[in-house]
C-alpha cells in the first residue's frame, strides 16, 4: 500500500490557476438556455504558458457515500490514503447528486443534459443508448480548445441502433479504449473495445485501465481532458491482486465472496486506490486539476447504515443518487475545505468547458460551478433532479431543504432533509405545514417544467 506521506509529496505545491471567468446564474435547471460564446481566449499549449490546467476526471463505478473515507455515512472504510491526499489539498463536496444507475449518469455528464432531455433513463435496452445526435463533452472541447481528449475504462452506453463498438468515436471521443458494456463477467479476462477494434484482454482491469491512461497521457503535448472510468468496485465482487489493497487475510472462495461481500467490494475499492496513486505519480500536479466522483449509490448487497437495501443504487434515495466527489490540483486553493452547495453531475459539463477556458458555463441542465474551486462562487442552483426508467420509474427534486419524490404511478413521498437527512420520516404520512405545503408545490411545479424538457 502507499503511503499517505507518500502521495501528498508526491503531489507538490498546487499552483493557483485564475483564468477570465464568466458568471453563472443563480436559478436552477429549469433555466436551460445554451451560451455558444467562442473561447473568451485561446488556450495554450502546455508547452507554452500553461494557463489551460489538463483536467483528469476519474470516475468509480457504483462507489456511494458510505464506502468513502471523509464522508459520515457507513461504519467500515476502505484504505484510501490517495483519494484522502486529494481531499486534503482540495474540496470535499457534500451534495451532488448523479443518476441511479451507471449509464445515466454519464449521459449527463457527457452532454450536460438530466436524462430525460437525453434519452438516456436507465441501463436496459432501449435506455442506455447515447443518441450520436448529441452535442459531447468531448466533441465540445475539440471545436472550441486545443485540448486533446480520450475516455479510458466503462463507456455503458453504446448499443445496436447508434453505432456499436464504434459509438464513442461517433460521440466525439478521439481516443476510446475500455469496456463498453456495463460490467465485467471476469476482471482479469474480459472484452476490450480499442477505437471500434474488440479483442480479449488477461490482465486486472484496473490495473489495464491505469497502464493506458499513463501511456496516454505520456504522448499529449497539448492539454489534456482525460475521462477515466474504472470498473471497480461494481460487481462481480473479487479479490484484487494482493499488491493492491490491504486484505491479504480473506479466503477468496465463492462461498466466502457470497458470505462476506462488503470485504471484497472494499478491496477493490483499495486496489482503485493504489492505482490511482500510481498514475498521479506520473503527472504533472501543478498544472492538473483532478475530479473524482462515484457514478451512483452502493449496491444493496454492500450498502451500510444509516442507508437501507431499499435506498441504495437503483432508487433515488439518498443511498443512490447522493454520492462522493473530490476535486484537487491547479486553480483549487480551498484546501480541505467541504462544499454545501447543490451540485447535478450534468453541472460536470460546464464546470470541464469552463476549466479549459471556452467561456461556455451554462449550456442545458449543466451550470458551472469552476468559481467555487477558488471560493467566489456561492450557491449556483435552486434546486437539483434526477430520474430512473428502467425496472422501476422514478423521478426526485431538491432544494436546500426538502426532497420530493414521485414513484410508479404517481405516488409521491417528501423529505425535509435538514432534520431528516436519510429520509426516514415521510411528511406526506402526516399533514403538512402551510410552509411544507407551499415547498412541495414549488418543487413539484420546478419538476414539472424540468420534465416538460424546458
Amino acid at each position: 500500500m502507499i503511503l499517505h506521506s507518500t502521495i501528498c509529496k508526491s503531489f507538490g505545491m498546487v499552483l493557483f490557476f485564475c483564468a477570465s471567468l464568466i458568471g453563472c446564474g443563480g436559478g436552477g435547471g429549469s433555466d436551460t438556455t445554451t451560451d455558444t460564446d467562442a473561447p473568451t481566449s485561446n488556450p495554450t499549449t502546455k508547452a507554452g504558458a500553461k494557463s489551460k490546467p489538463n483536467i483528469l476526471l476519474i470516475i468509480a463505478d457504483d462507489m456511494g457515500l458510505d464506502a468513502t473515507p471523509g464522508y459520515s455515512e457507513g461504519t467500515q472504510k476502505p484504505k484510501m490514503p490517495v483519494l484522502q491526499s486529494l481531499s486534503t489539498s482540495g474540496i470535499t463536496f457534500d451534495n451532488l447528486w448523479v443518476n441511479p444507475l451507471c449509464a445515466p449518469t454519464r449521459a449527463t455528464i457527457l452532454t450536460g443534459k438530466y436524462g430525460i432531455n437525453s434519452g438516456v433513463t436507465g441501463v436496459q435496452s432501449g435506455n442506455n443508448g447515447i443518441s450520436t445526435s448529441e452535442t459531447s463533452l468531448q466533441s465540445y472541447l475539440t471545436n472550441n480548445s486545443t485540448y486533446n481528449s480520450a475516455i479510458i475504462g466503462k463507456w455503458h452506453l453504446s448499443n445496436n441502433s447508434n453505432g456499436g463498438s464504434d459509438n464513442p468515436a461517433q460521440m466525439g471521443v478521439e481516443h476510446y479504449e475500455g469496456l463498453l458494456s456495463g460490467a465485467h463477467e471476469d476482471y482479469s479476462n474480459w472484452a476490450l473495445t480499442k477505437n471500434g477494434i474488440t479483442s480479449t484482454v488477461q490482465q486486472y482491469s484496473t490495473s489495464y485501465f491505469t497502464d493506458k491512461a499513463i501511456d496516454w497521457v505520456s504522448e499529449q503535448q497539448d492539454p489534456w481532458f482525460l475521462w477515466l472510468a474504472y470498473t471497480a468496485p461494481h460487481t462481480p465482487f473479487h479479490l484484487p491482486p494482493t499488491d493492491l489493497h490491504s486484505s491479504d487475510d480473506l479466503p477468496n472462495t465463492k462461498d466466502d465472496i457470497n458470505a462476506n461481500p462488503l470485504d471484497y467490494y472494499l478491496a477493490a475499492l483499495e486496489a482503485l486506490d493504489t492505482e490511482m496513486g500510481r498514475l498521479l505519480k506520473t503527472i504533472d500536479m501543478d498544472n492538473t486539476i483532478v475530479i473524482f466522483i462515484g457514478d451512483n449509490g452502493t449496491p444493496k448487497r454492500v450498502i451500510q447504515s444509516p442507508f437501507t437495501k431499499n435506498q441504495a443504487k437503483g432508487s433515488v434515495y439518498e443511498g443512490g443518487i447522493h454520492v462522493p466527489m473530490i476535486i484537487s490540483g491547479a486553480g483549487v486553493t480551498k484546501s480541505g475545505a467541504r462544499e454545501a452547495a447543490l451540485i447535478n453531475s450534468t453541472d460536470l459539463f460546464t464546470t470541464i468547458t469552463d476549466i479549459a477556458g471556452t467561456g461556455l458555463v451554462k449550456h442545458h441542465d449543466s451550470q458551472s460551478f469552476k468559481d467555487m474551486l477558488t471560493g467566489t462562487q456561492q450557491d449556483t442552483r435552486e434546486f437539483i433532479y434526477t430520474e430512473i426508467s428502467d425496472s422501476t420509474n422514478a423521478w426526485a427534486i431538491r432544494d436546500s431543504q426538502y426532497k420530493l419524490i414521485t414513484l410508479d404511478e404517481g405516488f409521491q413521498e417528501f423529505y425535509d432533509l435538514n432534520s431528516d437527512p436519510y429520509e426516514k420520516n415521510d411528511l406526506t404520512s402526516g399533514t403538512l405545514s402551510s410552509i411544507q405545503t407551499q415547498a412541495k408545490n414549488k418543487l413539484e411545479g420546478l419538476a414539472s417544467t424540468v420534465r416538460q424538457g424546458k
